[in-house]
């Protein structure tokens, strides 16, 4: 069962996902190639080029016209987007991307199907949840598995699609079956790609190659004040309370496959989901002292100096 952290980041996870979904059918976001300019927030987004090029505006203006609506809020929102991440990290990619909702969905059904979130994981994850309870799996998941990772990616496939042209054509031509040929080959070629990254890749492609996590991973280990999941080090030994039964839950519940409990720059693709806090919560319930794992900023983060593997280092 969810605890109260993961319940309110799966409603803003669900949240942004129909709003990206939905976001070019109300106008709210998209360029139409048909019109050849943007929409934002239901109003038409030009650039004022047409005017440059009949002939009624000069070149200092078109270029003005370039830079106060096309580069500046560019640069602006970047500078929000960047800002945020260097305070919190990558709290996007765990609270709102609508990619990582899905990695997180298929991760559990794979785990229902094998015990494992992803086919590269080496070995079947304990048989224990972080609050006791067994962990049960059956093949028969795996008939959701597929239909899952297609069913995603057909829906993103649309939703490219819708954000390039008219929305309403894309989902009349879907609905009466008469997609134009580009269309036809656009949402089959996005699927198929997307559904063997759904199936394969999912936080491979989080960690390694998404531009968005990478630039807000970046700027977010250069600020030794940023939020981090710190680990109380002197408390160390009631670590040891989840193993081996549990094997250490905190670890098993990581989306991105990282230890919590390492120093900052192991955790450089943190997506601050909060799901090892919530398992450590939930192991530590009987401790009076509570979880050994919370989240750090300012001088707390930047004493977070020391990693922790059971097992492996002194526990102090």
């Amino acid at each position: 069962m969810k605890d109260a952290l993961q319940r309110k980041r799966l409603a803003f996870q669900a949240g942004f996902f129909v709003l990206f979904l939905v976001a070019p059918v109300l106008n709210l976001f998209r360029y139409d190639l048909d019109a050849g300019h943007a929409w934002l927030l239901g109003w038409e987004w030009r650039l004022g080029l047409d005017d440059f090029l009949a002939g009624r505006i000069g070149a200092g203006e078109a270029a003005a016209n370039v830079l106060l609506r096309l580069f500046l809020p560019l640069f602006a929102g970047a500078a929000a987007f960047l800002l945020v991440a260097r305070r919190w990290g990558r709290l996007y990619c765990g609270w709102l991307c609508p990619h990582f909702s899905v990695v997180e969905a298929i991760n559990g059904l794979m785990l229902r199907a094998s015990g494992k979130p992803s086919l590269w994981e080496k070995e079947i994850l304990p048989p224990w949840l972080p609050d006791g309870q067994p962990r049960r799996h059956d093949w028969r998941w795996w008939l959701l598995v597929l239909p899952a990772a297609v069913g995603f990616a057909f829906c993103w496939a649309v939703a490219f699609l819708t954000y390039l042209l008219p929305p309403a054509e894309i989902y009349a031509n879907l609905w009466q079956g008469s997609l134009t040929r580009n269309q036809a080959i656009f949402i089959g070629a996005g699927t198929v790609a997307l559904s063997i990254e759904f199936l394969f890749a999912r936080h491979l492609f989080c960690r390694y190659a998404c531009a968005v996590g990478l630039f807000q991973s970046l700027i977010w280990i250069g600020n030794r004040d940023g939020m981090v999941v710190g680990f109380e080090r002197k408390r160390g030994a009631a670590c040891t309370q989840c193993l081996p039964e549990r094997a250490s839950a905190c670890d098993m519940v990581c989306p991105m496959r990282l230890n919590p409990r390492n120093i900052k720059r192991h955790m450089f693709t943190c997506t601050q989901c909060g799901q090892c806090l919530s398992a450590c919560a939930e192991t530590q319930a009987d401790n009076p002292g509570g979880a050994l794992l919370h989240w750090v900023k300012d001088a707390q983060a930047r004493s977070n100096e020391a990693g922790f593997r059971p097992g492996k280092e002194e526990i102090r």
